[in-house]
């Protein structure tokens, strides 16, 4: 059978059988490789260490028929930090469940590699909630699923804001055409996108948004986020119970 060594972070696993893992890697040669982990769950395997979310590592896989399997890891860097602290695991388990479903089997994409090796580095030092929101619409440009705030998406007009934000239609629709009540977008909040899109993650700037703009415009994200997977994201609850605990303890 072939072979094939790469460096990949994990970003998600379920547990299989009696003691396997299913996980899912992303590695900038290959993109999105979905995988068993034979016996990664017994604690003297050589794959426990490295089969835990948000590792990074050298594998060497073997290709299969239906599935390929971890033979062989090397951990890098396990981000401890990010799997220490509740909040950022929670914020981490969002970004990297967005990249196990935004993108293709096996489909190279070295710039979201990169992406998400710079996005863990620096969750633990920022805001997580900021940093996974700025990941997330940098994560619909890449992919190919940004929306347009630029024309209208029924009349394809140009845009004179404040519109009103289409799920179905990946976009806005201006105030001349039928918008129902659809959610308002207004200009602070295209700025507030902007700004997210073009975060530099290797020396990230410092800037301020007013609640009422951050709420609306992670609305419409999750909400988008939805109608273009076709399903919530599971780690949606998990970001919601972390917060709870969090509020309970102030």
């Amino acid at each position: 059978m072939a072979q094939y060594q790469t460096e990949a972070i994990l970003v998600a696993a379920r547990d299989w059988g009696e003691a396997d893992k299913m996980v899912t890697l992303f590695s900038r040669e290959y993109g999105k490789i979905i995988a068993f982990a034979n016996g990664a769950r017994r604690p003297k395997s050589p794959l426990a260490g490295g089969m835990q979310l948000f590792t990074h590592m050298d594998v060497r896989v073997v290709s299969g028929k239906n599935y390929d399997s971890v033979k062989q890891c090397e951990m890098k860097n396990s981000f401890r930090q990010v799997q220490e602290d509740f909040n950022c695991m929670a914020y981490g388990t969002f970004i990297a469940e967005l990249v196990a479903e935004l993108c293709p089997e096996k489909q190279p994409e070295p710039q979201v590699f990169d992406l998400l090796l710079e996005v863990l580095k620096i969750l633990p030092m920022r805001n997580p909630r900021m940093v996974a929101l700025a990941w997330a619409w940098q994560m619909l440009f890449i992919m190919g699923y940004y929306p347009d705030f630029k024309q209208c998406v029924i009349c394809g007009q140009d845009l004179v804001l404040p519109g009103y934000f289409c799920f179905l239609n990946g976009g806005c629709i201006c105030s001349n055409c039928n918008h129902g009540k659809l959610p308002e977008v207004n200009g602070k909040i295209v700025d507030f996108i902007d700004c997210l899109l073009h975060v530099n993650w290797k020396n990230p700037v410092e800037f301020t948004v007013s609640g009422a703009v951050l709420m609306q415009t992670e609305k419409i994200l999750m909400e988008y986020l939805t109608q273009c997977l076709d399903k919530p994201l599971k780690s949606m609850k998990f970001i919601k119970q972390v917060a709870e605990v969090m509020q309970n303890e102030k």
